[in-house]
């Protein structure tokens, strides 16, 4: 039985995102995997022209919360989670919420600094690039024990770049083929 996978898009959702199929390839001999658009899941009223602040604010302010609660609604089994962006941020308040979670795998997470001062109660990656600009301080990530990894010469949408597609994957894929022991396992095969 294959591992469940939540994947949670970024806040472009599917209208910019077809990178995430590249993740999807890699990853979907070895999960499960379910997707969620976090822009949809958000339900963000905005006008149909609308600027990358305009955005951000009204994610922020009410977007996150509703999508947390809708995956809250959705999602009743514990599984790993394997979130972008915004997605991040859905995950991790989902999380904060009681979202049973197996792990938490988040690159470029929004605002996490705004969420709280604690973080889920399962294993969670952070991965930001080095010039993006709103990650949190590194006196948060002291107060709520992580250590994020900063990618250099990257900014915040470093999850599109086809590297850092596959250093993630082989990230999520050392889990599968190695016990959380580090003792590897038998090895998969594709066939």
């Amino acid at each position: 039985m294959a591992r469940r996978l939540v994947v949670l898009s970024d806040l472009w959702g599917s209208k910019k995102g077809l990178w995430i199929t590249s993740y999807l390839g890699y990853l979907q001999q070895y999960y499960d995997i379910v997707y969620y658009d976090s822009r949809q899941m958000a339900a963000m009223d905005l006008p149909p022209v609308h600027t990358l602040e305009e955005l951000y604010h009204t994610f922020a302010e009410s977007g996150m919360k509703r999508a947390a609660a809708q995956l809250l609604s959705r999602e009743k089994e514990p599984c790993h989670y394997l979130a972008f962006g915004g997605g991040g941020s859905i995950a991790w308040q989902a999380a904060l919420m009681g979202l049973p979670m197996k792990s938490l795998y988040a690159v470029s997470p929004l605002c996490l600094q705004k969420i709280g001062d604690h973080h889920p109660d399962c294993p969670v990656t952070l991965v930001y690039g080095e010039y993006h600009e709103n990650r949190p301080a590194p006196h948060w990530f002291r107060e709520v024990g992580l250590e994020p990894e900063v990618i250099e010469r990257f900014g915040q949408e470093l999850y599109s770049d086809e590297k850092i597609i596959q250093k993630v994957c082989m990230d999520l894929l050392d889990g599968v083929l190695k016990g959380r022991d580090g003792k590897p396992r038998k090895q998969l095969s594709a066939y």
